[in-house]
């Protein structure tokens, strides 16, 4: 049996995760996608299959002003108070498989700054 990447490792717990966590209209998902560059956060309503907010640092933020923790903590801001204009509150967190740590954390931490509950 061939060894597994980290990639396929992480799709594979991101799958089993994913089993268990469903966003429903009343409590939405928010799933968190790193790249190596970028760090992108959608909110989502997994009965309707609608993307109901989406934030990335892939504009608004120029390459090499600020540390990666402090963009993806601005981004979970943005969703965060994106989510709380439009009436949501509480949400169930999807961290795709990554570790709870760094850039993750990060923005976690933005997001329950702005008032989402999860």
């Amino acid at each position: 049996m061939a060894k597994q990447t980290r990639l396929l490792q992480r799709k594979n717990k991101h799958q089993r995760v994913r089993k268990k966590l469903k966003g429903t209209p009343e409590r939405p998902r928010l799933a968190v996608f790193r790249s190596l560059k970028y760090i992108y956060a959608q909110i989502i309503d997994d009965n309707a299959g609608k993307t109901l907010i989406a934030v990335s640092s892939l504009k608004g933020f120029s390459e090499g002003s600020k540390d990666s923790l402090s963009v993806a903590k601005e981004i979970g801001k943005q969703i965060g108070q994106l989510a709380v204009q439009k009436e949501i509150k509480k949400v169930v967190f999807d961290r795709s498989g990554y570790l709870y740590h760094g850039r993750v954390k990060a923005l976690a931490d933005g997001a329950r700054e702005a008032g989402l509950e999860f």
